[in-house]
């Protein structure tokens, strides 16, 4: 990493910037897909189906450059399974540009699932290489692929072959401390006719621990001509900004702080404009709470639904005074229903300036039979 700029660790707010759209220009992927905005959603397990991706663009503003789905088994993708099928799924209005993103390691059904994601109108596919789960790793998928590089890049070739869209690759620092390799692998990737890469600052090893090392990052921007994204670690709308004017890095993805604050990206979009960032009040909170509701509502069963909400909650509210007890109120409703009922009675005592006495209401009820 000799030749990348260093970072000073003190600095983490945006230098001096000009008011106006082009502080913070966007990219161009492939030649055919335009990223307007250099802020990217990540793609998270378990996390970034439709109903979250929309949500967070609407609470942005549509500020969201791009948007990527959770990772897709192409063994369950080239088997129409339902789980991989409706993880794919998208509003391909509301939801442009979108990147759709496939695992694994057998170039010919990396090929078929390329076709399928084409054919459901998607405008990018992205070969995830970064994912350091045991069970994606020992198929040979995921963060294996940073010590597979040669088989990566015939991966990407045939992927390439098979598709009109843009093929992106989403990889690691490398696999452990000794092996950071991420350099090789972008410029492999890239002969093999990748459009993008995008960077994550850990190691395999690491898994989600320690610091992302964003002079990875800085590295690869240098070694390749294709745009490069950085991840890894970025909190906060002024971090996020800064990270963009010092990694050298076409873009930045943004990942779990999307889901404490997902209208980070707009926050974004007021400081490259020269305003203050929009503060983030109580009824926003609910706002954008009912909105996730009424979009998984259209197409999960109410019995699902709860499940969701509560990972959202927890995260929305962490480091709020007494958001335990809401959230342990939350946790335990049965229905959609009744965790509306504790959210919006918990936010309109803050609001008010009722919080203690809605705190002891909450403690003396009893919870129901089936809670328990």
């Amino acid at each position: 990493m000799a030749n990348a700029p260093e970072l000073d660790p003190d600095v983490k707010s945006p230098v001096a910037l000009g008011s106006g759209p082009h502080s913070a220009p966007g990219f161009d992927i492939g030649g055919q897909v335009r990223v307007a905005h250099p802020f990217v959603l990540a793609p998270m397990s378990g996390v970034t189906d439709t109903a979250f991706r929309r949500m967070v663009q609407s609470a942005s503003g549509g500020t969201v450059g791009l948007l990527v789905t959770e990772f897709i088994s192409i063994e369950g993708l080239t088997r129409t399974n339902l789980k991989a099928m409706m993880r794919m799924a998208f509003n391909p209005i509301a939801e442009r540009p979108l990147s759709v993103q496939i695992f694994g390691a057998d170039a010919d059904r990396m090929a078929s699932a390329a076709r399928i994601i084409e054919a459901a109108g998607a405008q990018i596919v992205d070969i995830n290489c970064g994912c350091p789960a045991p069970k994606v790793v020992r198929k040979g998928g995921g963060a294996e692929l940073m010590r597979q590089s040669d088989h990566l890049a015939h991966l990407v070739e045939s992927t390439v072959a098979a598709t009109k869209l843009p093929v992106t690759v989403k990889i690691r620092s490398g696999w452990s401390a000794d092996t950071v390799n991420a350099v090789d692998v972008a410029r492999k990737v890239e002969a093999a006719g990748a459009a993008m890469v995008a960077v994550h600052g850990r190691t395999r090893l690491q898994l989600y621990t320690g610091e992302a090392d964003w002079s990875v990052v800085q590295a690869v921007a240098a070694a390749v001509r294709i745009p490069v994204l950085g991840s890894g670690d970025v909190a906060t709308a002024e971090e996020a900004l800064w990270r963009l004017q010092t990694c050298g890095a076409a873009g930045v993805m943004i990942g779990r702080a999307a889901i404490m604050n997902p209208w980070i990206f707009g926050q974004i979009d007021d400081l490259v404009a020269g305003r203050p960032a929009r503060a983030i009040t109580n009824q926003h909170r609910l706002e954008a709470l009912r909105h996730f509701r009424d979009m998984m509502a259209e197409r999960m069963p109410d019995r699902v639904i709860p499940g969701r909400l509560k990972q959202f909650l927890a995260r929305m509210t962490k480091g709020f005074a007494h958001g335990t007890v809401l959230r342990e109120r939350a946790m335990r409703a049965q229905t959609t229903a009744e965790m509306f009922e504790w959210i919006e009675g918990f936010f309109d005592a803050v609001d008010h300036d009722r919080l203690d006495a809605w705190v002891e209401t909450a403690r003396s009820r009893v919870p129901s039979a089936a809670a328990l």
